[in-house]
């Protein structure tokens, strides 16, 4: 009787025992036709990149090709030859007339497409079989410090990656890929009115002191209480929902092409109270009169217009009171994969839960996970924080990078930190009794220069100047807007 003997295959033999899906003739036949015709590139760059050849000489190949095209100069086994020479990989194919064969092999460039997606769904399947090999060895491994719920938001995050980018690690990336990404956000700018490279808050001169609101970048809203955080906040997600309009972007990908889909994490208010501050600010009806119902007809009609234009606006209100950052970050995700995603507000940060036992060490991964939820959603994450006590103990009450909470990892986090800073608020406060005339006079003269205006300093700017923004401010509608200049108002001026 024949014995039957146990087979415990190792991790390794396993991997050996699997192929990995892959075509190596598709990415032949994709490569000859570019080669062949250069035209094909432009049909096929949507679909797949260097990343998702199998054969890392491919790879190369396809990315050489994709410079030269992107140039506008002949990309051929020829032009490719130079640059291509003395590589390793290519030497063990036959060297450059490995090139020439793939070039002759090209039977046709009208399925050059149906090719890259073959090969873009298989480099996904490879991509899902190692991230669910390294999601069970993980999970086999019963470790102290990795925690099943942290193995589940790593994997999300990678499958996000996955699926949205056609990778789940990026890794290193070659400098030319990283100079033509330099290239493409100097040339969006230079397009684009007004020349902004990130996306316009509607305020104008806050707009040219920062650029826009740019891509992966975290942004520090920091004041007070009642100098306006949230106000400021809402009017900025207000006027980037309602300018949203989708077209085709420079890179030939669906998208916003003015304004964006605004995700709003309202942690202190709730979504109909942050709603209720949207529509005061858009039918001109202070916020006051709205809660009370205290609206005549016209009024009532102008609030009722108002908020029918809003209904369409993308603007997403997230409501959950304490919520921790990991979960922050998933429905961050979630709701880009839904509705798209081009700004995020949380309001406020030290409102967000983190896992830390120390305050000042969770403040630090907080902050630390919303500019990681910024460069992985490659979008502009404004996060509002509150100052502390000391601004009122000092004469100048204007604030500064010390006066944050938890300072350190904030101000070391954020690429740009501001501050929203209204003197008529402290000065109200210093009112002279009526018997006090001379104090009253100069208290009114300085009411009266400081009445609807509102500061925003710039604290740090890791790209740009830092310096102060002045805006107006009308309270009864919550409203941050652009300062006429006095030079501005044409009311016959000598010039």
């Amino acid at each position: 009787m024949n014995e039957i003997t146990a087979f415990n295959p190792t991790g390794a033999e396993i991997e050996a025992a699997e192929t990995m899906p892959h075509s190596i003739e598709a990415e032949q036949q994709l490569l000859g036709a570019i080669l062949t015709n250069n035209d094909v590139y432009d049909r096929v760059a949507q679909i797949i990149g260097p990343q998702h050849f199998y054969d890392p000489v491919h790879a190369r190949i396809f990315e050489t090709a994709a410079a030269r095209i992107a140039k506008n100069a002949l990309a051929s086994p020829v032009t490719l030859r130079a640059f291509l020479e003395n590589d390793e990989g290519l030497k063990e194919l036959g060297g450059p007339a490995y090139l020439v064969k793939l070039a002759g092999a090209a039977i046709s460039t009208f399925a050059a497409r149906d090719y890259a997606q073959m090969i873009y769904d298989l480099a996904i399947r490879r991509e899902l079989i190692a991230l669910g090999h390294e999601i069970a060895g993980k999970a086999a491994r019963v470790d102290v410090d990795s925690e099943p719920k942290d193995q589940i938001v790593e994997a999300e995050q990678k499958l996000y990656q996955l699926a949205e980018q056609g990778q789940s690690e990026t890794g290193f990336q070659s400098f030319l890929k990283a100079v033509t990404d330099a290239v493409n956000v100097a040339n969006a700018a230079y397009q684009r009115e007004g020349g902004l490279a990130g996306i316009a808050t509607g305020l104008v001169d806050l707009d040219s002191k920062l650029g826009g609101l740019h891509k992966s970048d975290l942004l520090i809203l920091a004041g007070r209480p009642s100098m306006g955080k949230t106000s400021l906040a809402t009017n900025i997600a207000f006027n980037i929902a309602r300018a949203y309009r989708r077209g085709t972007l420079p890179d030939g990908s669906e998208g916003a092409v003015d304004g964006g889909v605004v995700g709003f994490f309202s942690l202190e208010m709730s979504a109909e109270q942050l709603a209720g501050r949207v529509l005061a600010e858009a039918s001109e009806i202070s916020s006051h009169k709205i809660r009370q119902g205290d609206m005549d007809e016209v009024e009532f009609r102008r609030f009722v217009d108002a908020a029918k234009t809003l209904e369409s606006c993308p603007l997403y209100i997230d409501d959950t009171a304490a919520i921790p950052i990991a979960q922050l970050a998933a429905r961050a995700r979630r709701l880009k994969r839904t509705h798209g995603l081009d700004v995020l507000i949380v309001d406020y940060l030290q409102l967000v839960r983190g896992s830390a036992d120390n305050r000042v060490q969770e403040i630090g991964e907080i902050s630390m996970g919303l500019k990681a939820i910024a460069k992985e959603l490659h979008i502009p994450v404004i996060a509002l924080s509150q100052l502390s006590r000391q601004v009122e103990n000092r004469e100048d009450k204007r604030p500064q990078l010390s006066d944050l909470r938890e300072s350190g990892s904030i101000e070391q986090d954020a690429d740009v930190v501001m501050f929203v800073f209204r003197e008529e608020y402290y000065k109200e406060r210093e009112k002279p009794g009526d018997h006090e005339m001379d104090k009253m006079a100069e208290w009114q003269e300085a009411m009266a220069r400081l009445h609807g205006k509102a500061e925003v300093i710039i604290g740090k700017q890791r790209h740009g100047p830092i310096g102060t923004v002045e805006l107006s401010f009308e309270a009864q509608f919550t409203r941050f807007g652009n300062l006429v200049k006095p030079w501005q108002q044409g009311s016959g001026q000598d010039f």
